[in-house]
């Protein structure tokens, strides 16, 4: 890690010292490709639509509508409180106002994430949406991603990955415009640059940890073996390095699961990638269900997926995940596309502490308070007695100058 870590500081000061020149650097060091330029065309975004699949398109389109829909719905109300006569309290809600998208393509394309970033990014009104995507073989930008980015209102889009592309969005460049908040998963190299822009007053914040994706399956006997095998595999397919487990108080459907894998596996286009992460998952058998839920809560996975006979009546104990799937009709992959929830979630156990991304990640709260003389009569001994028990006479005296006043009519 610390290797890691050391050479994305070089990438990160490279970039840094010679913008533009060090993107293109980078990526025809890091992707073997060599751009005419970073920014996608406004032409090229506009054909993106031409170059797809009208049902492609139409999936799309289908997926925003039900993530805006859900992201809608989470709008915050201003919150008005009068703590005290005389004093009145708010909180309001303010977009950040630039932030960086980054959509990982790894081995095929993810409108997905694109989806998943840009939408909220736009419902709260974010003035500056950047995207940036690694470029393919032939330095373009993927249709998909591209079509589904400009769907959701992103107007600037870069064809740069990797740790190279988070330094450009977190300290800017001539062509990228700088950001205040970076967004998006991605591998170990963008997940470094993340952190360390993260922990620099002249960097960026960045959303929430992200490494290799995760499922926890608790079922029990009258589960479907085929459903789980499948719920599995679309976990194991996204790397070699992605968590599989299943936990369940019956040994024999674990058998009946362990059978679906070896029947199902040799029939996916990614077998080798999805036996590698089978290869290091796990079938626990407990005791019984109540067991299986504490072992998914010390666990803290990324999708929690509950095929069992009533599986909504174990949901309040479940207390650490990032994303809850219940019942055998709402396979994981439904959250991945088109449910309306997002799919950025925590991973390493930070469901633990963390939530998946929302519409509030992308908006700022400030407070506000505003007293009159009849407040500071109320509260202002309060403060003057705990600013001098704190040794702050200062703060007591920027109070008791107004007690006086207001004592003197003055």
């Amino acid at each position: 890690r610390a290797a890691l870590h050391e050479a994305v500081r070089a990438i990160l000061a490279e970039v840094r010292a010679r913008g533009d020149a060090a993107l293109l650097d980078c990526t025809a060091r890091f992707d073997r490709v060599r751009l005419q330029a970073l920014q996608v065309a406004s032409e090229e975004l506009a054909a993106a639509a031409q170059r797809l699949d009208p049902e492609d398109r139409a999936a799309i389109d289908a997926a925003i509508a039900t993530v805006t829909r859900f992201h809608e719905a989470q709008r915050s109300v201003p919150l008005t409180v009068d703590t005290a006569p005389g004093v009145r309290c708010e909180r309001l809600t303010r977009p950040i106002d630039a932030v960086g998208l980054y959509v990982p393509a790894g081995g095929a394309p993810l409108p997905s994430t694109a989806i998943m970033l840009a939408v909220p990014a736009r419902l709260a009104g974010c003035r500056v949406r950047v995207l940036c995507t690694p470029p393919r073989a032939d330095g373009s930008a993927d249709p998909a991603v591209l079509y589904a980015a400009r769907a959701c209102g992103v107007g600037q889009v870069f064809t740069l990955g990797g740790a190279q592309a988070i330094a450009a969005l977190a300290y800017g460049t001539a062509t990228v415009p700088r950001v205040d908040k970076v967004f998006g998963p991605g591998n170990a190299w963008v997940t470094a640059a993340k952190q360390l822009v993260a922990v620099d007053p002249e960097g960026a914040a960045s959303d929430l940890p992200a490494g290799p994706s995760e499922v926890l399956i608790v079922a029990d006997a009258g589960a479907r073996a085929d459903f789980i095998a499948a719920d599995l595999l679309a976990q194991a397919e996204h790397s070699s390095d992605a968590q599989v487990l299943l936990v369940t108080d019956s040994r024999e459907l674990a058998g009946r699961v362990n059978a679906e894998l070896a029947r199902q596996l040799p029939l996916r286009r990614r077998a080798a990638v999805a036996g590698a992460a089978l290869a290091h998952g796990r079938a626990i058998v407990t005791t019984d269900l109540a067991t299986a839920i504490e072992v998914a809560n010390a666990y803290a996975p990324e999708h929690l997926l509950i095929q069992t006979r009533a599986p909504r009546d174990w949901l309040e104990h479940v207390t650490r995940a990032g994303s809850v799937f219940l019942g055998p009709w709402t396979p994981e992959v439904l959250g991945d596309y088109c449910s309306g929830t997002n799919h950025v979630l925590p991973t390493w156990g930070y469901a633990r502490s963390c939530s998946g991304l929302a519409l509030a990640d992308f908006e700022r709260r400030m407070t506000v308070q505003e007293a009159d003389q009849r407040g500071l009569a109320t509260l202002g001994p309060v403060a003057v007695r705990l600013a001098r028990l704190e040794g702050l006479e200062a703060h007591a005296e920027a109070m008791a100058v107004r007690l006086r006043a207001a004592e003197a009519g003055t």
